[in-house]
């Protein structure tokens, strides 16, 4: 099975990576890749280019087993929809099981996103949980989840999309919007994101530092 983790990473920080471990290690991925958003569609512009939100993914992910960056959202013009990217990773592994990985605030704005309801007919969806969070009971979504999901691990290795899967993670409070405001104001972030990209922030005088 092959993992799939979208974002905008601006920047990437321990909450992406320890969940993205957690998630790596429950479903025994054989890679798990992410993919950062060039032009995410749903969201404000992240600050950061697309080609530094990269670079800062490859670096936090360096020498982790099994953890690779996908770049094929910045080769490809427009807003990057997750439909046309996971397509894409279809028609090049064929039958392979994919598994997109969303975090539960992704799941429930997915009415939003462009031809949304294909996304389960091209991959698995495995939810990152968070406590204290209702799904709706009626509705489109309610109705997806309803058809799909699945307390079965196994059956993602089974078949190439399909299922859907709430999986328990850590639950680290660490945000994006957070270490930017930190570093604006002149506050060290440390500890908050590995320390390769921390210092790439600083290199290339991102998000309001000195360079």
């Amino acid at each position: 099975m092959i993992g799939l983790f979208g974002g905008t990473f601006d920047p990437i920080h321990y909450a992406h990576l320890r969940t993205a471990l957690e998630v790596q290690q429950q479903l025994e991925l054989a890679e798990l890749r992410f993919i950062p958003a060039a032009i995410p569609p749903h969201r404000p512009q992240p600050l950061a280019s697309a080609q530094q939100r990269l670079d800062m993914v490859r670096l936090a992910i360096l020498d982790q087993p099994g953890m690779t960056v996908d770049g094929r959202e910045l080769e490809r013009e427009g807003p990057s929809y997750m439909v046309d990217t996971l397509a894409s990773l279809r028609d090049e592994l064929g039958e392979v099981p994919l598994v997109l990985i969303l975090g539960l605030d992704a799941l429930l704005g997915l009415p939003a996103w462009h031809q949304w309801t294909r996304l389960i007919g091209l991959a698995h969806i495995v939810v990152m949980e968070r406590p204290g969070v209702v799904l709706p009971e009626q509705g489109e979504l309610a109705e997806l989840v309803r058809a799909h999901r699945t307390e079965e691990i196994t059956r993602l290795a089974q078949e190439p999309a399909g299922a859907m899967l709430f999986l328990p993670v850590s639950q680290l409070a660490i945000s994006a919007t957070d270490i930017r405001a930190r570093l604006a104001a002149g506050a060290s972030p440390r500890f908050l994101l590995p320390d390769a990209v921390l210092d790439y922030i600083h290199e290339e005088a991102l998000y309001g530092v000195s360079g």
